[in-house]
Formats: C-alpha cells, sequence, structure tokens
C-alpha cells in the first residue's frame, strides 16, 4: 500500500515539475516598466480612477505580485497585458491591506478558454472560468484567458471571473473557504454578515435580485460574485444594494464607489 502512495506521489511531482518546465514562468523586473503603467491605464479602469498616490501603491503590488508568482500557459502565449490583468485582479480586492501577500498561491495557470473539471479546454462540458486548486494542486490557481480578457473588458457588466477567484483565495486565508474571511474581519462581523448573506440569497432565488444566480451556490460564491459586483459596478452596487455594498466595504477596506 505504502509503495503504491509513494509511487502516485511520485508521478505528481513529475508531471509538475514537466509541466513547469514545459511551459516556463513569468517573472517580472524589480521595477515595472513604463509599458505596465500604460497598460494599467488602458486596460484596467479600477486603476484609472485611483489618485497619484494610490496609482504607485497599485503598481508596487502589481510588481510584488508579478514577483512572487509563477504565471504559466497552457497552449497560451503569455503577454505582458495578460501579465498585468491576472496581477491586478490580485491587487484589487487587496488595496485596503497595505503589505498583504497571497502566501497560498505560487503559480497561476492560463487557459486559453472555459474548461472542464478534467482540466480539458476542448470538447463539451466547458464552462469552468476559473478554479482555485486544492489536493495536489494546492497554492495554483486556473483561469481562463477569455473570461480573464472579458472580465476587464467594456461588456464584462458585473463581471469579473479573475477577481473571483482572487476573492476565494482571501477567503481561503483562515483555512476555510466559505464565504466568511476572517482573518480580515472582525470576530463579531461573521452573523450579520451570513443574515445578509442568507436575505439576498432568497431574494436571488425568487428573482428579485439583480445579484449573478450564481451566488446561490454556497456563502463562498455568493462571496466571491458580490465581490465582482463590488470591484466592477460599485455605483450600481451601491444604488441597489446600499447594505451589501456596506458589508463588503468593511470586508475589504475600500470604498470604491467614492474613489
Amino acid at each position: 500500500m505504502y509503495i503504491i502512495i509513494i509511487f502516485v506521489i511520485s508521478v505528481i511531482l513529475i508531471y509538475l515539475l514537466s509541466r513547469k518546465k514545459k511551459f516556463g514562468s513569468t517573472a517580472s523586473p524589480a521595477n515595472p516598466p513604463e509599458t505596465y503603467r500604460n497598460l494599467l491605464s488602458t486596460h484596467i479602469s479600477y486603476y484609472r480612477k485611483l489618485n497619484d498616490a494610490d496609482k504607485k501603491a497599485f503598481e508596487n503590488l502589481v510588481d510584488t505580485f508579478l514577483q512572487d508568482t509563477i504565471i504559466e500557459g497552457v497552449e497560451t502565449e503569455i503577454t505582458d497585458v495578460d501579465k498585468v490583468m491576472i496581477a491586478s485582479s490580485a491587487v484589487i480586492p487587496i488595496m485596503g491591506f497595505p503589505g498583504w501577500r497571497y502566501k497560498n498561491l505560487t503559480n497561476v495557470i492560463l487557459y486559453p478558454d472555459t474548461f472542464n473539471h478534467d482540466f480539458q479546454f476542448e470538447g463539451e462540458k466547458r464552462n469552468i472560468m476559473g478554479m482555485v486548486g486544492s489536493g495536489f494542486m494546492n497554492g495554483q490557481m486556473l483561469l481562463s484567458r477569455a473570461a480573464l480578457i472579458k472580465g476587464f473588458s467594456s461588456s464584462s457588466g458585473k463581471e469579473n471571473a479573475a477577481i473571483h477567484e482572487f476573492v476565494h483565495l482571501l477567503d481561503k486565508a483562515d483555512g476555510e473557504i466559505d464565504g466568511v474571511p476572517e482573518i480580515l474581519v472582525p470576530p463579531d462581523f461573521a452573523m450579520p454578515w451570513l443574515k445578509m448573506m442568507h436575505q439576498e440569497m432568497r431574494r436571488v432565488a425568487t428573482e428579485k435580485s439583480d445579484i449573478n444566480p450564481y451566488a446561490l451556490t454556497n456563502e463562498a460564491e455568493f462571496l466571491a460574485v458580490s465581490a465582482e459586483y463590488f470591484f466592477t459596478k460599485p455605483e450600481k452596487l451601491h444604488s441597489k444594494h446600499p447594505g451589501i455594498y456596506q458589508q463588503l466595504s468593511r470586508i475589504f477596506g475600500q470604498r470604491p464607489a467614492e474613489i
């Protein structure tokens, strides 16, 4: 039995090492080049709204993320735009937490399009836009490049798949993806937030809410879906769901509708 377990672990390690060798990594320079700043201004509306001091802080966080994290492409050539969008997806939720680093992430794996539970991006049942790895995939995130680009386009609406997955990582920082990121909020916050989530989930179920119905999956998905809305259309969320906006402002330490 032990021999079989050792064999399986060895196969997995060989696979991971060979994949890293095949796809390589994308190391960032110590200081973000001017082209990164230009790309941020061009593609990241959140960045454009910041004042000069916050833009500099954002750039530094992008640089730190790119130095900390290996970005790999599966049959996908990684571009500077990809790097900037992935890093921005990571930075946007943590702008309210100076010094935060994603210690539970080592790799981001970019697929050309949506994929299935077998990590295949061709064929049927390809409806996954992003995934935070667990088990032997722990420390890794899988993203669809098509979904990544759409999330920062003018047609994104209230959705951004990459931000969604990084919110899951923040939620996971306390050891459990459960919709209550306890490491970021006071202990007395959990029950009011859960109560508000369940109230809004009932409204979503009866089609009386414009929050994405995927939020009905569980509390963790409600947090991630509502966070997408919070960061992509903050003024609209503030207008339609002021209570949720206030709670998310408390969770993320930000008030994006007022930038």
